[in-house]
């Protein structure tokens, strides 16, 4: 690991002032659980680090819209357990559950969840070419062992895939990211936040560098009633999904009024497709139904030698966890 200077903020401007230096090279650090491993495996080197965990940005309160905020402090396990987010929002308590470890979620922040980067094998190894950790090099991953990596979304730079299980939740809910930067405050759809590699796979999102996430905004409406996370791995616990599965819907009797599907695992960022959704509405709940979603979502999905795979898995994981939310079943 890099040598590296050290400074508490003392508030949100002053944390915004110090990474604004471009001659610091800093970068914030709050819970660590990311940064300081890419740290220690010389795939990050700040000059400077903003410790923030002092902010005041840990706090969960409604929002005047009826919706919920979520502050970017506040520790992954400390959302999961909390009684507003458990009760109308269970979709992301049961994903953030479902990621990492209690020791990792007990420290892991709701802002650096959404700002971690990929697990891809190639990434993390720096005798290895990658486009992600320096740009022009090439992806190793594309003619290399890529069981883990995506099937859509993909360019000729890079088939990384995005590993939060919090954030494939965040895309179907329709959250909003509240940001601070020099020039003030701006709300990201969570649509808009993470990016597809295309031709800078370097950068994961669309945050500016001296910006700061201060909240996650959650929207009034919550899926309670019928919702499905699924993960599908390697192992029951502490692995990256190989796909992972967003499902909510609202019913009228057996007939879908409203639908929301996002995928984890397979892909640069969260995925979504509106149409996809949107061949749901109006349709009853059923297995043919969700085939007819899964077909277009997946629609443009390549796999590589070895993750080919993964668009069978996708597929029928679609369906499953649409079925399971009719009836929240785990």
């Amino acid at each position: 690991m890099n040598s590296f200077s050290y400074s508490r903020a003392r508030d949100v401007a002053a944390a915004v002032d110090e990474v604004a230096l471009p001659e610091r090279q800093a970068k914030f650090i709050a819970g660590g659980t990311n940064l300081l491993d890419l740290m220690k495996e010389n795939v990050m080197h700040p000059r400077h680090l903003v410790d923030i965990t002092h902010l005041e940005l840990n706090t969960i309160e409604d929002t005047l819209e009826g919706g919920l905020r979520l502050g970017a402090l506040v520790t992954n396990a400390d959302t999961a357990y909390h009684e507003q987010v458990d009760t109308r929002y269970p979709l992301l308590s049961k994903a953030i559950l479902a990621g990492a470890s209690p020791q990792l979620r007990n420290m892991a922040t709701n802002g650096g969840n959404l700002m971690q980067r990929t697990r891809c094998y190639y990434f993390y190894d720096t005798a290895t070419p990658c486009n992600k950790r320096e740009p022009g090099t090439g992806c190793s991953a594309i003619r290399g062992f890529n069981r883990i990596h995506a099937i859509l979304g993909t360019s000729e730079h890079c088939i990384a895939t995005h590993p939060s299980d919090m954030c494939v939740a965040l895309a179907a809910l329709e959250a909003k990211v509240h940001v601070r930067g020099p020039h003030g405050d701006r709300a990201i759809p969570f649509a808009d936040f993470h990016r597809l590699p295309g031709d800078t796979p370097e950068l994961d999102n669309n945050l500016q560098p001296d910006e700061l996430i201060t909240a996650i905004e959650l929207p009034p409406q919550g899926f309670a009633d019928h919702h499905s996370y699924l993960k599908l791995r390697d192992r029951t616990s502490y692995a990256f999904a190989l796909v992972s599965v967003a499902a909510a819907l609202e019913l009228d009797g057996d007939t879908i009024r409203e639908a929301r599907l996002a995928l984890g695992g397979v892909a640069h960022k969260p995925w979504r497709d509106p149409e996809a959704e949107a061949l749901l509405i109006g349709k009853s709940a059923t297995r043919e139904s969700f085939q007819l979603a899964a077909e277009k979502i997946l629609q443009g999905a390549k796999g590589f030698p070895y993750n080919e795979f993964k668009i069978e898995l996708a597929r029928r994981a679609i369906v499953r966890a649409f079925e399971q939310a009719l009836t929240n079943e785990k």
